[in-house]
């Protein structure tokens, strides 16, 4: 039976299953429910003798979708039309911006992309800890990280605080900053429904974008104040797989501050490439030793792995704060 023009939107989804590969098909089809896999999987046993023009329009789609939200996200709708306009022209740019459900309502503080992090700073430094905080979540990592640094010390305390503990904002509260924002650097800026921004990874953003003296200010604070926020701040700032971007030296001290039965429980069902960079820095017979001891292990509770990388990142950490270890942090770059 011949096929009908057009794919639907879940064939589509079908089609660029088929074209990414295994490994990147899976690792789509773990963010979906289930409904949607068994959908898209039927469509993919479905489709059969595709023409290369079918494909290829399904997939120049899907890139100038990607490339529609990649704009929105950094620059607002302004932004994204314009850069769309560019590439694919005026009217299949406000197709794509259409089949996205964007309009002209901006999202929360969009203007904050492109404000003068000195500006939002004179402006924010005599409000209320709540309202620099709910600011402070909308603005990008490097922004926000300027202007919670040149906060006073107990204040910048308690604006991470409760950036780490915001959750959804109500349209009202931002309707009403928002309008103070207005009136005081003359922006025209609109609200969504809600906003979702705060929250652990938000402060994790900017202190990885702050210097290590407000890192450390507010990490103690924190500790103080709320331990476990802390604890979960410390350990999204490094994962135990992050220990790939350690240099041979550093990770050489590490080793020689861990426990041997405590890494090999770390190490128990890594990447391949951690694994790597831990055993290449050992010698032939300690790395034999560490393996025949992760062997030895046999099967071990995920509770208790993460535990063990725990540790590790904490002596990764506790070495990184008496200087004798630097880890990238941001967008820095190390120098040797």
């Amino acid at each position: 039976m011949a096929r009908e023009p057009g794919f639907s939107g879940v064939q589509k989804a079908a089609v660029l299953v088929m074209q990414v590969g295994k490994e990147r098909a899976a690792a789509i089809l773990r963010q979906l429910r289930e409904q949607e896999i068994s959908e898209i999987m039927a469509e993919v046993a479905r489709l059969q003798d595709l023409e290369t023009e079918e494909i290829e329009d399904v997939l120049t789609e899907f890139r100038d979708t990607y490339l529609a939200r990649s704009h929105i996200a950094r620059g607002g709708y302004e932004t994204a039309r314009e850069l769309l306009e560019a590439s694919v022209g005026g009217d299949k740019a406000e197709e794509i911006l259409g089949t996205l459900g964007v309009t002209l309502v901006a999202a929360p503080f969009e203007f904050l992309r492109r404000a003068d992090s000195r500006q939002v700073l004179s402006y924010l430094q005599d409000e209320h800890p709540q309202t620099i905080a709910l600011v402070l979540a909308h603005m990008n990592a490097s922004s926000g990280a300027m202007v919670l640094g040149a906060l006073a010390e107990d204040l910048q305390r308690d604006v991470a605080e409760r950036i780490a503990k915001m959750d959804r904002t109500s349209p009202e509260v931002i309707e009403h900053v928002e309008a103070i924002l207005e009136r005081k650097l003359s922006t025209v800026i609109q609200q969504s429904d809600y906003s979702t921004a705060g929250g652990i990874q938000s402060l994790v953003d900017i202190l990885n974008n702050s210097d290590r003296a407000t890192e450390r200010l507010i990490l103690e604070g924190l500790e103080h104040n709320d331990p476990t926020v802390a604890d979960e701040v410390r350990s999204r700032m490094f994962v135990f797989e992050d220990i790939v971007t350690l240099d041979d030296r550093s990770i050489q001290l590490v080793l020689r501050s861990v426990d041997a039965k405590e890494l090999a429980v770390a190490l128990k069902g890594v990447d391949q490439k951690v694994r790597d960079k831990i055993m290449n820095n050992l010698s032939e017979r300690a790395a034999a030793n560490l393996g025949e001891e992760i062997d030895l292990l046999g099967p071990v509770k995920l509770k208790t792995v993460e535990e063990s990388q725990a540790a590790v990142v904490r002596v990764i950490r506790a070495l990184e704060e008496s200087g004798q270890i630097v880890m990238s942090r941001g967008n820095d770059e190390l120098v040797v």
